[in-house]
């Protein structure tokens, strides 16, 4: 992979701190460290130059930013939040971590999250060297006892965890199926698995199964939406593809890191 390269209308923190992703973390030196898959990686971005262990589709910067944006609404909310943080992108992580940290990160915040995910790579996951740990691969979790997934601060949520896990183990639901799958038969597919909703479905595919439509909405992205004027309207899947086009996922981040951020 290349160390140096040169990106326009990328914003490497925006992409990495907006919540769609948990094993990255800023280091004093304005390096950004996290594991992807089985590999330790650092970046850092200075202007319009991006350093480190570059790969473009996982970052999103084989797609062209302008032309996702020309397809959004021109509500005066979201083309706020797009000015605000302009070069954010959709990453394009593994789907069985992805769909296993937001099981995870239900009535939870970022960093609590965060730290679940690490205690799950510490105890079931490979050692990478000193201090970091792959995340663990469905056979580790579906073999699990739910003391030993609670202990990673689970709560609840290791129920949903390990059934999730055991399905994909058994066969029952294949990740790698997703992608090809139409969006609303793949969104069936996930809610099959217990304790997995439309937020955490969404999620799934928008962040890991090509699904730039998957639109997430959580209290969030409630209040986004009523100060674009949804107060009181019943919100659907149609409704939000209708308004906010084929990259309305791609808007929703805009939308929910600026709330966030606010």
């Amino acid at each position: 992979m290349p160390r140096q390269i040169y990106v326009t209308d990328f914003n490497l923190a925006a992409t990495l701190e907006c919540g769609q992703a948990f094993r990255w973390a800023r280091t004093a030196d304005g390096w950004f460290t996290g594991i992807v898959g089985q590999r330790v990686c650092r970046l850092r971005q200075t202007g319009k130059l991006l350093e480190g262990d570059i790969d473009r589709h996982y970052l999103g910067l084989d797609v062209s930013l302008l032309d996702i944006v020309a397809t959004f609404p021109s509500d005066e909310v979201l083309q706020h939040a797009v000015r605000q943080h302009w070069g954010l992108r959709v990453l394009r992580q593994e789907p069985w971590e992805t769909l296993a940290s937001f099981i995870a990160s239900s009535t939870k915040q970022i960093i609590q999250i965060r730290q679940i995910v690490e205690n799950l790579s510490h105890r079931f996951g490979e050692q990478l060297d000193d201090n970091a740990y792959a995340f663990p691969p469905v056979v580790k979790i579906a073999g699990a006892t739910l003391p030993q997934l609670r202990a990673c601060k689970l709560g609840f949520r290791a129920e949903y965890l390990r059934a999730a896990a055991r399905l994909i183990d058994d066969g029952k639901l294949q990740l790698n199926a997703l992608p090809v799958m139409e969006y609303e038969r793949a969104l069936e597919e996930l809610q099959k698995i217990h304790g997995v909703g439309e937020k955490i479905a969404n999620c799934t595919l928008l962040f890991s199964c090509g699904f730039d439509q998957a639109f997430p909405v959580d209290v969030w992205m409630q209040r986004s939406l009523h100060r674009l004027g949804w107060r009181g309207k019943k919100i659907t899947r149609r409704k939000i593809l209708n308004h906010f086009g084929p990259y309305a996922g791609w808007a929703q981040q805009y939308l929910f890191y600026s709330e966030r951020s606010s």
